[in-house]
């Protein structure tokens, strides 16, 4: 059996470097809002792995897209992400605004921050799908098909470990650590968003790949 796919999606995907966004994120939730929060993503990121593997190539052809557009669009929304986190507010701030809704029904809300970003396009943007989708083209047999699609359910396990891990974590680093380390890896998703918006526009306009 071929374990190449399964290392590379977990290179790329990496759900342990996420968690600090996993943090940010969920900031004021309850236990069992986070504990849900933790189950959409993995289940999430098995989801889109799944579909990039059966359907990706297809569904991309039927609506008219290029990797390359798509890429250009995934950087776009892991800008705004990192520019929203940025110029978020202190977490003692944030915190306190979230206890003042917990009379309010946001719990849709809430969990949709499960699915974007954090899953899209945090763990599973642009550069997993397509990695996915060009594992989807060399396999030869419905066999391989199917162990790519089991392939996506271990990195939703993977997923739900790190995300589990994330309290401990953030009770080790209070919350002026938390502060800190939203804006640095703020600054750290601007810049990839930055390589992931050039990689697309290279392949749009290969004139930008040319020397200066």
């Amino acid at each position: 059996m071929d374990f190449k796919p399964l290392v590379t999606l977990l290179a790329v995907v990496n759900p342990l470097a996420i968690v600090p966004f996993f943090i940010h994120y969920t900031q004021g939730f309850s236990v069992a809002q986070r504990r849900r929060t933790v189950v959409v993503s993995a289940f999430s990121a098995f989801v889109v792995i799944a579909t990039s593997a059966l359907l990706g190539l297809q569904i991309l052809s039927f609506f008219g897209i290029s990797l390359a557009s798509f890429q250009v669009g995934g950087g776009m929304l892991l800008l705004s992400s990192a520019l929203a986190m940025l110029s978020s507010r202190p977490a003692e701030v944030k915190t306190n605004s979230n206890e003042n809704l917990e009379n309010v029904d946001d719990s849709d809300s809430r969990v949709s921050i499960a699915v974007v970003p954090l899953t899209i396009p945090l763990l599973t943007g642009p550069a997993t799908m397509s990695t996915v989708v060009i594992f989807a083209n060399q396999a030869k047999t419905v066999l391989q098909e199917v162990t790519l699609v089991g392939y996506g359910v271990v990195v939703g396990l993977a997923t739900a470990l790190c995300f589990s891990m994330a309290r401990p974590i953030s009770q080790a680093l209070g919350q002026t650590g938390i502060n800190v380390m939203t804006r640095l890896m703020g600054l750290i998703l601007a810049a990839l968003a930055v390589e992931v918006m050039a990689g697309g526009l290279t392949k749009l306009f290969p004139v930008l790949a040319g020397g200066r």
